[in-house]
Order: C-alpha cells, then sequence, then structure tokens
C-alpha cells in the first residue's frame, strides 16, 4: 500500500526508485539505436550498464550493443560487440576474431528482467580484473572461455567510431529482441554494480535499479531512460540522453509504440516463448502468427490466482483470422501441443464458449479487427466484444490460471497493459496501470505490482 505523508506529518520517507519506461526492440522490425560521438573519450575505462528481458530465444544472434569501425575492419581492435549466442543462449563478448568471455550461465528466461554491468579498466596491473561482468549485482567468473585485453588496451568504445544499441556493428542481420531499460555508459570509470542497483532490504535475493541521474557520465557517456516519445536525435527523440551530455542516439525503425511500461519495477505479462505452438511470435512476446497447422496453443508468463476476491484483465486484438481461435484461461500444467486444451475456459471465435473442446452457446462471433476482453479471478471468467460483455461465462474456477490462445491461421496482438499496438482511447486499471482500448471493467493489469497488492 502508498505511503500516505498526511498519516505520517514531518517523516522522512525515501519511496522505492521506479523506472517509468522501457524500450521494446522487435528483430524482424530491424529496430536500434545509433550515435557516433564526435570525440574521443576514454577508451581504456569505461562501465556498461542496462536491464533487459529477452523475447523470443531461437537459434539467431541477439546483440544487445555493439561498437565498431563501420563494419569493415577485420583487427580485433576495431569490434566490440555484446551478444546473447543463438544456439547456446550464453552471454559472449567479442572481437572480430577474439572471445573476451563466454558465460556459462545461459539466459532462456523471458518471463522476467535482469541486469548487466560491464566495467573496464584496461590500467588494470591485474590482467583478470581488466574486464568484469556482473549479473544482477553478483559478479559472473565461471566462462566457458575468456581472453584478457593488454594492459592499457584500447577499446573502440567512447571512440569516434559507430555505437550501437540492438543491433551488431557490421552485420544487419543480427538484431536484439526485446526490452532495454535504464542504459548507460561511463566514460572514465569503471564501476561497481552498487552505482546502478541495490539489493532488497526485506528481499534480499533481489536485485533492484536505483536513481543513477547523479553519476559523472564523462564526455562521451550517457542515459537513455526512453521517457520521450519523438523519433528525432534530440531531447524528444527515444534516444534522448538524459545524463546532460545531450549524447541522444538516432531511432532506427522504432516508433511511439515501442515505448513500454513494462520495465524493471513492474514487470508485465507476455506470451510464454517456451510454452507456443507453431508460429512467430514478435513486439517482445505480444504479437504471435501461426500457420494453418491445427493444435496451436500459447500461454501467458503471468497467472492469475481465482481464489482472490481480485480480477485481472487483458485485451486480444485480432489481426487476421482463419480457422478458428479460443481466448481466455488454462492450467498451469497445459503444453502447447495438447489438442485436447484439457481443463482450459475460452471464448471461440463462433461465439460458442468452450470448456477444454466442449462448446456450448455464449456470444457473438468475432472477426479481423475486434478487440476481446477477458476479465478473470474471484472464481469468474467474463469476455467482453469491443467493450461489450458478452456475460460471466464461466464460474466457481479456483486454483491458478494462465491467460491463454488457442488458434488456426492467425494473427493475435496481446496486450496485458503495454500494448505493442496504438490505442486510440486509452483506459488505465484501478490502480492506473495499463493502457486498454476498453474499459477493465474493475479488472487490473497483468503487471508484478498489481500481482503483489491485489493478486
Amino acid at each position: 500500500m502508498p505511503i500516505n505523508s498526511f498519516l505520517y506529518p514531518g517523516a522522512k520517507f525515501t519511496p522505492p526508485y521506479q523506472v517509468a519506461n522501457s524500450l521494446r526492440f522487435n528483430q524482424a522490425s530491424s529496430d536500434h539505436l545509433t550515435i557516433t560521438p564526435g570525440s574521443a573519450g576514454n577508451r581504456r575505462t569505461f562501465t556498461i550498464s542496462f536491464w533487459f528481458k529477452r523475447s523470443t530465444l531461437g537459434t539467431a544472434n541477439r546483440c544487445p550493443f555493439s561498437v565498431g569501425n563501420s563494419g569493415s575492419s577485420t583487427s580485433d581492435a576495431d569490434w566490440f560487440t555484446l551478444m546473447f549466442h543463438g544456439s547456446t543462449n550464453t552471454l559472449r563478448l567479442i572481437q572480430y576474431n577474439n572471445t573476451l568471455f563466454a558465460t556459462n550461465q545461459v539466459f532462456r528466461d523471458s518471463s522476467a528482467w535482469a541486469h548487466i554491468v560491464i566495467a573496464v579498466d584496461t590500467t588494470d596491473g591485474t590482467a583478470g580484473d581488466r574486464i568484469k561482468l556482473y549479473i544482477n549485482g553478483s559478479q559472473v567468473t565461471s566462462f566457458s572461455s575468456s581472453s584478457n585485453p593488454s594492459q592499457n588496451y584500447d577499446f573502440p568504445v567512447n571512440n569516434t567510431v559507430e555505437h550501437m544499441i540492438g543491433r551488431e556493428d557490421g552485420n544487419a542481420n543480427v538484431y536484439f529482441d526485446g526490452y532495454l531499460a535504464e542504459y548507460c555508459i561511463i566514460d572514465g570509470s569503471a564501476l561497481a554494480p552498487t552505482s546502478f542497483g541495490e539489493f532488497d532490504s526485506d528481499s534480499p535475493n533481489i536485485w533492484k535499479p536505483k536513481n543513477v541521474s547523479g553519476l559523472t557520465f564523462g564526455t562521451n557517456g550517457f542515459y537513455l531512460e526512453f521517457k520521450q516519445s519523438g523519433t528525432s536525435q534530440n531531447s524528444s527523440g527515444l534516444g534522448a540522453d538524459t545524463s546532460g551530455n545531450d549524447n541522444h542516439f538516432a531511432v532506427n525503425n522504432l516508433t511511439a509504440v515501442d515505448q513500454s511500461t513494462d520495465t524493471c519495477t513492474n514487470n508485465f505479462c507476455t506470451l510464454n516463448p517456451l510454452n507456443f505452438g507453431n508460429g512467430t511470435l514478435s513486439e517482445g512476446n505480444l504479437k504471435w502468427t501461426t500457420s494453418s497447422q491445427a493444435g496451436n496453443l500459447a500461454f501467458g508468463t503471468i497467472g492469475i490466482d481465482m481464489d482472490v476476491s481480485n480480477q485481472f484483465y487483458w485485451e486480444t486484438k485480432i489481426d487476421s483470422i482463419g480457422g478458428g481461435v479460443v481466448i481466455g484461461i488454462a492450467p498451469t500444467t497445459l503444453r502447447w501441443n495438447d489438442t485436447s486444451r484439457a481443463g482450459s475456459y475460452g471464448y471461440y471465435s463462433d461465439g460458442n464458449k468452450y470448456s477444454g473442446t466442449s462448446a456450448s452457446s455464449y456470444g457473438a462471433s468475432f472477426t479481423n479487427n475486434d478487440i476481446i476482453g477477458i476479465l478473470a479471478g474471484n472464481g469468474t471468467i467474463t469476455f467482453y466484444k469491443n467493450g461489450s460483455t458478452q456475460g460471466t461465462a464461466f464460474s466457481s474456477l479456483t486454483g491458478t490460471w494462465l491467460p491463454f490462445l488457442a488458434e488456426v491461421g492467425h494473427t493475435n496482438s496481446m496486450n496485458f497493459g503495454s500494448p505493442s499496438y496504438s490505442i486510440s482511447s486509452g483506459n488505465s486499471d484501478p490502480a492506473g496501470y495499463g493502457n486498454f482500448e476498453h474499459s477493465t471493467n474493475g479488472g487490473y493489469a497483468l503487471n508484478t505490482k498489481n500481482l503483489a497488492e491485489f493478486g
């Protein structure tokens, strides 16, 4: 519950630091940010820090940061690329022919946010301390391979060459896919992760962000909060630098709809790439395109407890419709290839409601461009077509359930409160979270803040 200052006159209370926005990168759209510094900074000592939530995994490499010399050089000294390796899902920092590190740790969790810090100081007399990697506040020391730079080695970072966020420099086919937040480079200092985050005092295993605006960013340092909405390379753009340095990034293919409220301090539900049928997930795991093959199921990453009195709300936009689609909830044990849909409850595009694969009459049919609202909780589930209730579909439900889709030959876009498509009206939930096309009818958006207080 929020602290009310009127109840504690004179009390000094510092609320937890909140991150308002992230930026959603879609690899299929070639989304990325670029900047070329006008003068060189410190190429030996610097820190990179950012929060991320991965989306689709697959076999392709995914690159959240890269610096290079126009992509034409074959010299290791001209390359500095951080990427999630496609076939192993490990994290690698590479040059042209040299791997600076490759983790044993894998990064396959697309349901949670995590924090990366890379602290570089090639002036350090200890070779093993010249590059340090931290994940969620803890130093990583287990690598499948690593190579220490020589003392006083000059990397291309902070040089007058192109710096890219969301794409590998010199390779137009390698992009990042997912969400990025609180993106910083510190030019001239190799900082500990405690400059950017801290362990929660009540839950010491939880690493959380803290305000970095007071740091000294150095000549080419920057702080990207992604809180603006424009596409120009200035203080009003999505790539605006808010460190005070005005090192603004050029925006490539990203638009205002890619600005998200799914952040490292309020994690929103998405579709789960580890439990979905054939087809393609995109737009931060919020859009699902399937083929004509039957038996496709997809599930959300956050469950709903039907035994609490509160309800939760989300929307599904029908982008294109083929053989039929079922929208609803499913037990956490159901898998993507279970054609019986055992235990699920849903609303079918022909207007019927379904318990598993058993149909009964319910409401209106729906088709392309319709938006279906789902209100679930307190033992019941109700469906809405374009804001109009179709009535309570099922009741007396108990236990934990996941948002779920079953479809043939469709493209559907999910909106759990941070949509990947434009909203024409704009409705938030009772707690002030989310951006929905229609009223939430008292339901809460599916995010971690609402779960902590109402779920």
